[in-house]
């Protein structure tokens, strides 16, 4: 049976839902379950809550809990890694609350941004890290990463180490979804490819029983469907470009320099978008962690039904073991994939999932304006990749200054300024730069 290793285990309403895909797989039931976090009590809370997840599914998993990441890593076959650094406070914060002090606005700020980028520049050194234990303990093991700013972060981690890594997020299964509902079709019906980077990847074929649904979503777009009402941005981008793509309204919007701008609260009120959501969800989670913590760590109080989620995670690690394919879409680096994005870059593509591992699948060219919309956001992952390797400070302000939004919204002067406070405020949490 493989060994299973969760980095980042204190995030354990994920660590719950990823543990439970895998131990419905009979072939994986009795896995070992290495448990790593650097936080005791979330440590704690994670191994009881692995146990009633077992205990749920009357599967005997092995299970283990430490804050020791090399006793964790030795020996891995998967590493799922969920970790934050720097956390909502004092990371987070820093990254929403001295960018509006030049009016700069931001919806979520940890996938593209300057708070996408300086989450990068404190993740990835850790990320490194990690790799490097990889590399001495479980070098042939597969990194499953779902730490933001996705592209940032994988793209680094394929670039600078020799670990098999593969970026996984959830947002083109639930674009799947919301798009089979507002044409009104079963989701199993709707046939699609998408292709493009992490949370700016575009729809570029959806189908239904050969019929092109293209011509139909437009249709409603133009006739105000109220779906549109939920799905502002999104929409409006598919009527000016013709496609649909992104993660949702509130991250599309700030990765494009339409709809955020400074003096133009009207586009804010108009396309609905909430400025500092990340904050108040960070907030609420924050608020509710204490209850979540009681009924995670009482062995006697329920865990309820476990349902598999639709992260690939588990199918993943099921096609690696049994042989048997899946299709999945992952992030990856682009070898022609796309064949009109940059090699090196990392993109997020269907893959073939079987005992070779993840295998990217050849998408070809894209339509030629979303790859041009995709290359302003990997303008700033590449440039962002470069930071953390030449620690200057210059490629940290051209990484913002190629940022759409932080570049519509402030001068070069504004940008470098931000920046350096930016990276004052954050301390020992990033890496010295030059």
């Amino acid at each position: 049976m493989p060994k299973i290793t969760f980095i980042g285990a204190g995030s354990c309403v994920f660590t719950k839902t990823l543990l439970g895909d895998i131990l419905q797989f009979p072939e994986l039931a009795e896995s070992e379950i290495a448990l790593m976090d650097i936080d005791p009590d979330r440590l704690e809370a994670a191994e009881v809550l692995a146990h009633k997840v077992a205990e749920a599914l009357n599967v005997k998993p092995k299970i283990m809990a430490t804050t020791d990441r090399r006793a964790a890593l030795d020996g891995a076959n998967y590493v799922i890694c969920t970790i934050q650094v720097g956390g909502y406070e004092p990371c987070t914060v820093i990254d929403f609350e001295i960018p509006k002090k030049y009016g700069l606005k931001q919806t979520i700020g940890d996938t593209l941004g300057i708070g996408g980028i300086m989450r990068g520049l404190r993740t990835i050194p850790v990320l490194i890290s990690i790799c490097r234990d990889m590399e001495e303990l479980c070098p042939d093991a597969w990194l499953l990463n779902y730490s933001n700013p996705m592209a940032i972060n994988t793209g680094a981690i394929l670039q600078q180490t020799k670990i098999k890594a593969v970026g996984l997020c959830h947002g083109i299964q639930g674009a799947h979804g919301w798009l089979a509902h507002c044409l009104g079709v079963p989701r199993e019906e709707l046939a699609f490819i998408a292709a493009g980077t992490n949370h700016c990847a575009w729809f570029i074929k959806l189908e239904h029983k050969g019929e092109d649904m293209y011509p139909k979503l437009r249709q409603l777009v133009e006739e105000g469907a109220d779906f549109v009402k939920r799905d502002p941005v999104r929409f409006e981008m598919l009527r000016r470009f013709g496609y649909y793509g992104g993660e949702s309204s509130e991250h599309m919007a700030e990765y494009v320099p339409y709809f955020i701008r400074k003096g133009r609260e009207d586009l804010i009120e108009r396309f609905s978008i909430p400025i500092d959501e990340y904050i108040r969800r960070c907030i609420r989670q924050n608020e509710a962690w204490e209850e979540q913590y009681r009924k995670f760590k009482d062995r006697n109080e329920p865990i309820g039904e476990i349902r598999r989620s639709s992260e690939y995670g588990s199918y993943i690690i099921h096609s690696c073991e049994t042989g048997e394919p899946c299709v999945v879409y992952g992030n990856v680096l682009n070898r022609n994939h796309i064949t009109n994005l940059p090699n090196g870059a990392c993109v997020e593509i269907p893959c073939l999932v079987d005992r070779n591992g993840v295998q990217g699948v050849v998408v070809g060219d894209m339509p030629v304006q979303c790859a041009a919309i995709t290359m302003t956001n990997v303008n700033v992952h590449l440039m962002t990749q470069k930071a953390s390797v030449t620690l200057k400070r210059e490629d940290v302000y051209r990484a913002a200054m190629l940022d759409p939004l932080t570049a519509t919204n402030l001068t070069m002067d504004e940008i470098v300024a931000m920046c350096d406070e930016l990276i004052e405020a954050h301390g020992d949490y990033l890496p010295k730069f030059e």
